[in-house]
């Protein structure tokens, strides 16, 4: 009677355990980023009253006997398997879709959560809101172009509120579209003067400090057939180097690189400005039998930006825009993989 009323006492206990874990995932049907628990069952040890036998001569073999000392707890299993995602409006507000975990870090050990709900501190730092733990991430310097992405480079993200990006130099200036050389006019002989260009083209430059300076460029048919000379030229206080040249085109309209030869570098000088420096590139302007369109394709450089807006996009990557019409990766959340993710220990707060 006493065995049997063991047996029965695990059974009630350790059933007791499996509501346990229900209840808790119960519990947390609204919790972020929650993962449900599974009880699983074993029986306990036996106690043999006989042990099998072989068969022998003309006898048969026989089976043991065993009496089940009652049942215990095999394993309660974290199931993390993927659920539906939802929407909150808020922007900074990640989830995970497949494998991995958030990294958080409070300076000295790391931790790992599915819960996403983050926001950034006063400090600007990227933080989980119950906790104040950092979001870890690669943080990305805004003056170069290709980041380091290695292990070893994360750590917790800051995007403060008024980070500028910094003002970048013009050192490429391109020109595109069509010059017509069917309706040229004479023109005013002077080359100081505008009326000396039969086309003029308005431009701006910026230096190392993100100063904007006005620049033109005319365009004036040479008699040579298919070549036309240009002057890049300013204000009387820009001192200007190598702001002439020549351009050639072929018979069928297209620019001629190897008859032009290589351009000079446009040196450009101003009083308390480093010195801009640009060589002009034509390849993409023509000169058909159509209206003149000549016109400046593209240009970098420009002045320094301060943050208006941030985005994070599906890899995780935080972006932002600045006033200056530059946008630019800032930091990068990390995620962290394991081959078995149930061999993690809870540590409460998601974590």
């Amino acid at each position: 009677m006493m065995r049997s009323m063991f047996s029965g006492v695990t059974g009630l206990r350790n059933h007791q355990v499996k509501m346990d874990v229900i209840g808790n995932n119960i519990a947390n049907v609204n919790t972020v980023g929650f993962k449900k628990g599974r009880a699983t069952f074993q029986d306990a040890l036996s106690q043999t009253m006989r042990g099998a036998s072989s068969p022998q001569g003309n006898r048969g073999g026989t089976n043991p006997m065993q009496v089940g000392l009652g049942m215990t707890i095999a394993t309660i299993d974290t199931i993390h398997s993927p659920t539906s995602v939802e929407a909150t409006g808020n922007i900074t507000d990640l989830a995970v879709e497949g494998d991995g975990f958030f990294v958080l870090s409070d300076g000295k050990h790391q931790y790992y959560t599915r819960a996403g709900n983050f926001q950034f501190d006063e400090e600007g730092n990227f933080v989980n809101t119950a906790n104040g733990l950092k979001v870890v991430g690669w943080q990305f310097d805004l003056t170069e172009e290709i980041q380091n992405k290695s292990p070893q480079n994360v750590g917790p993200i800051v995007i403060k509120k008024g980070m500028m990006v910094p003002a970048k130099a013009t050192d490429e200036v391109k020109f595109a579209n069509n010059l017509n050389d069917s309706d040229v006019t004479p023109t005013e002989p002077d080359p100081t003067k505008d009326e000396y260009y039969n086309y003029i083209i308005p431009f701006k430059v910026y230096d190392s400090k993100g100063n904007e300076h006005e620049l033109n460029i005319g365009f004036r048919k040479k008699e040579e057939e298919n070549s036309w000379d240009y002057n890049i030229y300013g204000a009387p206080e820009y001192n200007i180097t190598n702001g002439t040249g020549t351009l050639v085109f072929k018979n069928d309209g297209n620019y001629d690189k190897d008859a032009t030869g290589g351009l000079n570098q446009i040196s450009i000088t101003v009083s308390g400005a480093d010195t801009i420096t640009f060589t002009p590139d034509f390849n993409k302007v023509t000169q058909f039998a159509r209206e003149t369109s000549i016109d400046i394709s593209s240009r970098n450089g420009y002045p320094a930006g301060t943050l208006k807006d941030i985005t994070i996009d599906i890899t995780g990557t935080v972006s932002g825009s600045f006033d200056n019409g530059q946008n630019r990766e800032l930091a990068q959340v990390a995620l962290a993989n394991f081959n078995n993710p149930g061999g993690l220990m809870k540590s409460g707060q998601n974590l």
